[in-house]
C-alpha cells in the first residue's frame, strides 16, 4: 500500500523543489507522477531534447525516498509540432479542425503523431530505463475515442470495414443500406458519419464508434510496446476517466499491467444528489473489473474541483480521507492525490490540490497526512488482500453506445439505469464485481445482465450454461432487441434468451416518465417507469403484476426454473423501493451475506486473502449514521479493540475492522 501525489515541477521555481520533496516525505508520500503534459519542455523544438530539468526533479525526489511514475506526454502535442504537421489535429464532423490550446488535440490515426510519439517515447525510455527512481509509466492521459473525420480516419475506417465485412455487398446487407437509398457501390462513397445528424444509419454510427474505440486502443498498445522495448522491468498503465465514454476500456487496457483511474467524487452533497453519492462506488467497481484485479487511483480528490466550469463545494472535513479509504476498500493498492500544489497558471488554477495557492499546509493537507499515516500503519495487513464477491454485474460499452444512438424512451439511460441496479446492491451491503459482459461468470452465485439490447451469441451461450448449472440470473427489459450489427431482430423479445427466461414479450409500452404500478407477490405496490414489457408466460411464474394501464393484471416480473438454476426477468424499470424489495428476496434465496438496507451514503466492503478478512464501513455523508453489522467477531484494525455490532458513524467516518474467518 502506497500513497503519492501528482506533481508538476515544470510549473514551479526549481528553488522550491527541495522543500516540496522534504514536505512530501514528511507527509508519507512515496510515489510521484511526473511529466504527462510536458512535451514542450522535454522537446522544445523538433529533435532537440531537454531532460535536465526532469533529471534534477527526479534526483531531488529520490533523495527523499520517493519513486517516480513517468507519463508519456502525447496528450499535449507542442505548438511547433502542430504547426509543422497539421494532420495531427482532429477534424470534427463538419470538417473543422479541433485547434490546440487545451489538450488532447491529436488524431490517433495521424502518421505524424505516430512518428513523433515513437521518437519522444524512445528517447524518454532509453534515458530513464536504468534510473533507480523510475518504477513505471503512464501512457498519455485519460485517453478517449476521438470523433475525428480527417482524411486519415476516413481511409482507416474504410480499411477497418473491409477487414470486418470483406465487401461492400456485405456492408449493404448487414447495415440495411437500402433504406433511404443508402447503398454503396464504391469504397470512395464510404465516409465517416459527417454532418452530425443523429438520424444516420444506426449500424454505420455504431461501427464508427467501434472504429474510434479501436483506434485509441491501438494507439495505447503502440505506446506500451515502445515503453517495453527499453524498459522491460517497468510497469505500464493508463489512467481512465470515469464513465460514460465511447471507448471500450476493456480493449484499451488489454496491454496494460493494471488499471488506474482518476477519481473525483462529487463534493455537492445536497438533498437532490443522494443517488450521486453512489456513483463513486460504481466507478471503482468498474475500474477493478477492467483487469479483474486490484488497481491504482492515479488522481484522487484533494480539494475543490473547478476548471472551465464553476467551482464545486469544498470537500467537507473528513471527505478526502473517507473517499481515499473508499478507493482502498474497493481494491485500490495505491492512492495518488491530485495534485500537490494548486496551480497558479493555466486552465486548472482552481482545481485545488493539497496545498492552496499560498503553499501553506491547511485542513486538507492535515487530513491527507492522517490518511497517509493510517495507510502506513495498515499496509502489512492489507498487503495481498483483494475483493472476492458472490455477485457480478455485466457492463457493456456496446450497449451504452447503441442506446445513445437510438434512445428508447424519455428518461431511459443505460448508465443511469445500471447505476440504479448497482446502488441497490451497495445499499444492501452486498459486494459486486462489475465486469465485461463477455467474461466468464461460472464462479458467481448471482449474475445481473441488464439491458442486453445487442444480442451476442457467445454471451447468450454463457448465460444459458450458467443458469443450467445452478446460477441465479437476472435479465431486464430491452434485451435481445438487436443483433451485433445494430439491426432489429425478427424474433419475439427477449430473443434467444426467451428460452431460459421462460417468457415472451407480447408487446411493449415506452411509458417514459409516466409512472406505472406493479404489485409484487408480497402484495406490496411499487412504482415503475421508462418502459413496460407486457409478458406472456411459457414456463415462468409471475412474481410481479402490473396494476395500471391496459395491461393491468398481466406479468411484469417473472421467475423461471431453468436446469439447476433460476432466471428472473424484470419487464420494467422499477423505483428504488421496488428494486430493494425484489433484490433482498433474491439475495436471501442465493444465501449471500447482506446487512439489509443501509442508510444513504454508508458503504461496506470486504478485502480478504486466504488467512484474513478486513471489513470497511464508511460514512460518505455529512450526517451521523447508525448501522448494525452481521454477527461476527471483529476488532478495530487501528486500535485492536473489539467492535460492537451496532456502529455509530460520524460524518466522513472510516472504520477498518479485522473479522474472524468463517
Amino acid at each position: 500500500m502506497k500513497v503519492g501525489v501528482d506533481y508538476y515541477p515544470e510549473h514551479w521555481d526549481p528553488a522550491i523543489w527541495e522543500q516540496d520533496a522534504q514536505q512530501m516525505k514528511s507527509a508519507g508520500i512515496t510515489i510521484v507522477r511526473l511529466a504527462e503534459f510536458a512535451w514542450s519542455k522535454l522537446e522544445p523544438t523538433e529533435g532537440i531534447y531537454d531532460f535536465d530539468w526532469l533529471d534534477k526533479a527526479i534526483k531531488i525526489l529520490n533523495t527523499q525516498g520517493i519513486k517516480v511514475v513517468l507519463g508519456t506526454p502525447t496528450a499535449t502535442p507542442p505548438n511547433w509540432l502542430v504547426e509543422k504537421h497539421p494532420d495531427i489535429l482532429p477534424i470534427d464532423n463538419k470538417k473543422q479542425p479541433i485547434y490546440p490550446g487545451v489538450r488532447c488535440h491529436r488524431c490517433y490515426n495521424s502518421p505524424s503523431l505516430r512518428l513523433h510519439t515513437n521518437k519522444i517515447i524512445k528517447k524518454l525510455t532509453h534515458h530513464y530505463a536504468n534510473n533507480p527512481a523510475v518504477i513505471g509509466w503512464q501512457t498519455d492521459n485519460e485517453l478517449a475515442a476521438n470523433d475525428c473525420h480527417c482524411e486519415n480516419c476516413t481511409l482507416e475506417f474504410r480499411n477497418w470495414l473491409e477487414r470486418k465485412y470483406g465487401s461492400l455487398e456485405n456492408i449493404n446487407r448487414e447495415w440495411g443500406t437500402v433504406v433511404w437509398s443508402g447503398d454503396y457501390t464504391s469504397w470512395s462513397q464510404v465516409t465517416t458519419p459527417l454532418g452530425g445528424s443523429p438520424h444516420q444509419n444506426p449500424s454505420l454510427l455504431l461501427d464508427f464508434q467501434r472504429f474510434s474505440s479501436d483506434s485509441v486502443a491501438d494507439f495505447n498498445r503502440f505506446q506500451a510496446s515502445l515503453i517495453r522495448e527499453n524498459c522491460p522491468n517497468h510497469f505500464v498503465t493508463h489512467n481512465l476517466w470515469g464513465y460514460p465514454v465511447v471507448t471500450d476500456y476493456y480493449d484499451l487496457f488489454d496491454e496494460m499491467d493494471f488499471a488506474t483511474v482518476d477519481y473525483y467524487p462529487s463534493t455537492d452533497l445536497n438533498d437532490d444528489s443522494k443517488a450521486a453519492i453512489y456513483h463513486g462506488a460504481l466507478t471503482l467497481d468498474l475500474t477493478r473489473g477492467v483487469k479483474q484485479k486490484n488497481f491504482w487511483v492515479m488522481e484522487q480528490l484533494s480539494g475543490t474541483p473547478g476548471c472551465w466550469n464553476p467551482m464545486s463545494r469544498a470537500p467537507f472535513p473528513g471527505m478526502i480521507r473517507a473517499h481515499a479509504w473508499q478507493s482502498i476498500s474497493r481494491g485500490a493498492d495505491v492512492i495518488v492525490n491530485f495534485r500537490w500544489r494548486t496551480a497558479r497558471i493555466g486552465a486548472e488554477q482552481f482545481w485545488h490540490g493539497l496545498l492552496d495557492h499560498h503553499g501553506q499546509p491547511g485542513r486538507r493537507f492535515s487530513e491527507f497526512k492522517k490518511f497517509s499515516e493510517e495507510v502506513a500503519q495498515l499496509s502489512d495487513l492489507l498487503d495481498g488482500t483483494s475483493l472476492k464477491n458472490d455477485v457480478a454485474m455485466l457492463f457493456s460499452h456496446e450497449q451504452h453506445n447503441a442506446f445513445k444512438i437510438q434512445p428508447q424512451s424519455d428518461g431511459f439511460d443505460y448508465l443511469n439505469n445500471f447505476k440504479q441496479l448497482h446502488r441497490t446492491l451497495v445499499k444492501q451491503g452486498v459486494g459486486v464485481d462489475v465486469i465485461n459482459w463477455i467474461e466468464d461468470i461460472e464462479d458467481y452465485k448471482l449474475v445481473i445482465a441488464p439491458y442486453l439490447f445487442l444480442e451476442n451469441d457467445l454471451v447468450v451461450s454463457k448465460l444459458e450454461t450458467y443458469a443450467k448449472n445452478g446460477g441465479t440470473l437476472i435479465l431486464t427489459t430491452r434485451t435481445g432487441v438487436k443483433n451485433m450489427h445494430n439491426v432489429c431482430q425478427p424474433e419475439r423479445l427477449p430473443g434467444q434468451l426467451s428460452k431460459i427466461a421462460g417468457i415472451q414479450v407480447e408487446e411493449y409500452d415506452p411509458v417514459g416518465t409516466d409512472v406505472q404500478k406493479i404489485v409484487l407477490r408480497t402484495n406490496e405496490e411499487v412504482s415503475c417507469f421508462q418502459w413496460c414489457d407486457v409478458i406472456n408466460l411459457s414456463t415462468a411464474e409471475t412474481i410481479g403484476l402490473y396494476a395500471s394501464e391496459y395491461y393491468s393484471g398481466q406479468a411484469a416480473i417473472t421467475r423461471n426454473q431453468f436446469g439447476n438454476g433460476v432466471v428472473y426477468y424484470i419487464g420494467s424499470v422499477l423505483n428504488d423501493v421496488g428494486y430493494e424489495r425484489l433484490f433482498s428476496q433474491i439475495i436471501q434465496e442465493c444465501q449471500i451475506e447482506s446487512t439489509g438496507n443501509l442508510p444513504t451514503g454508508v458503504e461496506l466492503s470486504v478485502r480478504s486473502s486466504d488467512n484474513k478478512r478486513i471489513l470497511f464501513a464508511l460514512n460518505l455523508t455529512k450526517e451521523k449514521k447508525q448501522i448494525t453489522l452481521t454477527p461476527r467477531t471483529r476488532k478495530c484494525a487501528f486500535s485492536g479493540q473489539s467492535v460492537d455490532l451496532d456502529l455509530i458513524l460520524e460524518p466522513g467516518d472510516v472504520r477498518v475492522m479485522i473479522e474472524e474467518m468463517s
